[in-house]
């Protein structure tokens, strides 16, 4: 058995893996897009899907079997459950154990076929062969809870947590479905049946939750497919909160048999309770702080982070956690994916500007020179401008290698930091923008005049000593790690913040500048790494943010962050559009006349290759002839010879 990987825009094989005997009956794939988990009867193996090439193989005795391996929701977890009820939890890494869950009571047993995992990783749901299901919290690693299903519920075929944008990833709603092909949704907390779909007449074969939570597709046993709305379904639901009826313990402190962890799902309206006559209900209206109401809107992210919360982790730490960084910058840009309207650009083609990119920018591996010519591809189609900016391919390339695996997300960032943090870069084009330049130098003339007057004593300009970092956003001048937690501040300030990196950078590497004479060192200088420390860097970066005069400060001449809007993406124009429009008619006039002489070539080649063969045909008659003539003497010769 083998896999295909295959390209789902252009329809194309990238790659095939082998390794399996059986056939793989489910595939998990890491948060990151790096990594994937193939799971057979027999075995799991672990992928890397940057090289395909397989990292890791789990093989089990046939007596054991395994039920399903996976990953958990924005960690480097691996989940691995077998067919003895046994659960392990493995480092994705190393592949080091971290530990084994206990296993649940024998009076509850169930043999587990089924799982569910809410998005913040912490509860998994089991179920099975039985009415009853097993809820453990991954964090205290014990079973908390053993839900009963109705009577009618046998067997348990499939379990999906319903997303909510407002519960910070600790889903409530469970989804069930079961052997009599309806999938009942209900309140973890409360064991109330909310809501059900599929009949006994037209049940469901097989389920899937959209990730917003909006949506539910099922297909029936009859062959049809049903799309529900959530909202729709739970419109009844959501007009009186219902109020809690009684309070349930769930965690309890001393060892409890598997009847005190049981509680039965029950459904119908919640009793209010009874309202004393001779009470009388004091009410008392408060002012509202519409000042902090606004402030804690405006910091409010997707996915339930705050900002606020998040600058003050990543002051704290110096970066974001590893594992959940890719998740907090998908929030703090604020991503829409447009699936559709990124699709739509991606069918276009390869833009003609970017036809020979390989031979301009080598790349070794052409998955990644794919990527990235898609990209600047879809960018050249988002805006003409991009199709003639010499930079855009150093700008970009860090973003497509971080993001190679998901190249919606990838076009999005760069959107996103083209907007917001590349503001005004276009207005002097095509001359590097003065106007950015001329803000960075004002801000370096008042915090390091001396080393200022280095450059100017050396001529060395803005264009050179700033240019540089900002095209390649620091790309060629840091490593990868510490790239990566540069932008964890860059994305979570303000658009200044890069400008104001650049100032920093130069004046924490004063001494080796200060000793620079020769324009090549200083060239050389800010294209390659150097000795300095990042900490250092972001540090004075932020003290330059707070003690930068207001008439100098870049905050001052740059607006605030605006994401990307959704379903379709905004109109992108700040450029000098005659300017433009004429170079974009030139390069239609060169490439036209390229192709009036390769036509013409192309001509000529044909004619004299019609010469030639018709010169070879006249020459191969001639010497057919005189052939046949010095045969006939030479016959004669012979025959005079023997007559003598």
């Amino acid at each position: 058995m083998f896999l295909t990987y295959m390209e789902t825009v252009t329809k194309e094989l990238v790659s095939w893996m082998r390794g399996h005997e059986s056939s793989v009956f489910s595939i998990s794939v890491h948060a990151s897009g790096k990594y994937a988990i193939t799971t057979s009867s027999d075995t799991a193996q672990l992928w890397d899907l940057d090289t395909f090439q397989r990292k890791r193989k789990l093989n089990i005795r046939q007596s054991v079997g395994i039920q399903k391996v996976f990953f958990l929701p924005l960690s480097n977890t691996i989940l691995s459950c077998f067919k003895d009820n046994s659960i392990f939890a493995w480092e994705c890494d190393t592949l080091f154990c971290k530990y084994q869950l206990p296993a649940p009571p024998e009076s509850s047993s169930i043999l587990y076929k089924v799982f569910a995992v809410t998005r913040d990783g912490r509860i998994l749901a089991a179920g099975g062969k039985s009415n009853h299901l097993h809820l453990w919290c991954l964090e205290a690693r014990q079973l908390f809870r053993i839900i009963q299903m109705p009577t009618k519920v046998r067997a348990i075929r499939h379990l999906e947590f319903l997303p909510d944008s407002f519960d910070a990833g600790s889903n409530q709603v469970l989804g069930v479905l079961s052997q009599d092909g309806i999938m009942r949704f209900i309140n973890m907390q409360t064991c109330k049946l909310l809501f059900e779909i599929g009949s006994l007449d037209e049940g469901i074969s097989s389920s899937a939750i959209s990730p917003h939570g909006r949506y539910i597709a099922s297909i029936m046993e009859n062959g049809s497919l049903n799309i529900y709305s959530v909202q729709a379904l739970t419109q009844e639901i959501n007009k009186p909160p219902p109020p809690l009826v009684k309070v349930i313990e769930d965690l309890p402190k001393n060892k409890l048999s598997s009847s005190d962890l049981k509680m039965k799902v029950t459904s119908g309206r919640v009793q209010q309770p009874a309202k004393s006559r001779e009470s009388k209900m004091q009410t008392r209206i408060l002012k509202q702080d519409l000042t902090g109401d606004f402030e804690s809107k405006k910091n409010e992210l997707p996915d339930g982070l705050n900002k606020k919360r998040l600058q003050i982790l990543l002051k704290g730490y110096g970066e974001y956690p590893t594992k959940y960084r890719m998740f907090i910058w998908r929030s703090l840009l604020q991503l829409p994916e447009n699936h559709t309207a990124f699709s739509t650009l991606i069918d276009k083609g390869t833009h003609v500007a970017f036809l020979n990119l390989q031979k301009k920018y080598p790349i070794k591996s052409r998955k990644l020179l794919r990527v990235l010519q898609r990209t600047l591809s879809a960018l050249a189609h988002w805006s003409v401008i991009f199709s003639d900016t010499p930079y855009l391919p150093l700008l970009a390339f860090p973003f497509v290698k971080l993001f190679q695996n998901n190249q919606l997300i990838c076009f999005e960032v760069i959107a996103t930091l083209i907007i917001n943090w590349c503001q005004h870069w276009f207005e002097y084009f095509p001359n590097p923008p003065i106007n950015i330049l001329s803000m960075i130098e004002n801000v370096l003339a008042f915090h390091d005049k001396e080393l200022l007057q280095h450059f100017i004593d050396h001529d060395i300009t803005s264009q050179l000593y700033a240019w540089p970092l900002l095209e390649t956003v620091f790309s060629e001048v840091l490593t990868r790690e510490e790239w990566l937690e540069l932008f964890d501040n860059i994305f979570s300030n303000h658009p200044s913040f890069l400008l104001m990196t650049v100032v920093a950078y130069n004046i924490c590497s004063r001494t080796p500048l200060l000793s620079c004479n020769l324009k090549d060192d200083f060239e050389f200088f800010f294209h390659h790494r150097n000795n300095l420390d990042i900490n250092v860097v972001i540090r004075q970066v932020y003290h330059l943010m707070e003690t930068t005069p207001t008439d100098i400060h870049p905050d001052s001449m740059l607006n605030v962050f605006v994401a990307l809007t959704k379903g379709q993406y905004p109109v992108f124009n700040q450029y000098p559009k005659f300017i433009v429009d004429y170079q974009t008619q030139e390069r239609e006039r060169i490439r036209n006349d390229e192709l009036d002489y390769l036509r013409e070539r192309q001509l000529k080649i044909c004619k004299l290759k019609s010469t030639s063969k018709e010169l070879k045909m006249k020459l191969g008659t001639r010497n057919r002839s005189c052939f046949v003539k010095l045969k006939k003497q030479e016959e004669k010769c012979s025959y005079k010879r023997r007559r003598k």
